[in-house]
């Protein structure tokens, strides 16, 4: 069976240890709207975009190095009509070394094209992951959300 889990990836010319200390640093790429540690096996943290999506995340797994996962414990969309589509489902970024370079992959487990915000959020994820955290790993400095729409469907999200 195909698995249909929602995948990117991108390598960089940084280590692997260096690529976990991005993941970790959640408000230096996805958004500065984060509360609780991001960066500690067993802790818990929130984060919100305006009244459009809010969830909660566990860290599961934190292996140095390695693999960071998240378990999304609860989920808000103003958008679809199941309002709770994430609940349940895993974030895993998955580093490897891989022909001198560092892989970075990431799978949101249980993220499928039957969900009603799929296309919303490949789309989110894309620019957070293979953008932000690309440049928060590659150059020191990513482009988290400050509170504005980041692409597209988000600006389209927010009117």
């Amino acid at each position: 069976m195909k698995d249909h889990n929602f995948t990117t990836a991108f390598t960089v010319d940084q280590t692997p240890e260096a690529a976990f200390a991005a993941i970790t640093n959640v408000r230096g790429w996805w958004s500065e709207d984060i509360e609780g540690r991001t960066d500690k096996l067993g802790a818990e943290f929130n984060y919100r975009f305006r009244d459009i999506h809010r969830c909660k995340m566990k860290i599961t797994e934190l292996v140095p190095g390695k693999k960071v996962v998240w378990r999304v414990l609860d989920n808000y969309f103003n958008f679809t009509n199941d309002e709770t589509e994430w609940t349940g489902t895993d974030i895993v970024f998955e580093i490897s070394r891989k022909s001198g370079k560092t892989e970075v992959r990431f799978t949101h487990v249980g993220l499928v094209p039957e969900y009603e915000c799929y296309h919303a959020c490949t789309d989110g994820w894309s620019t957070y992951t293979n953008g932000s955290l690309r440049d928060l790993i590659a150059k020191g400095k990513g482009q988290p959300n400050v509170g504005e729409p980041m692409n597209e469907t988000e600006r389209a999200l927010a009117l």
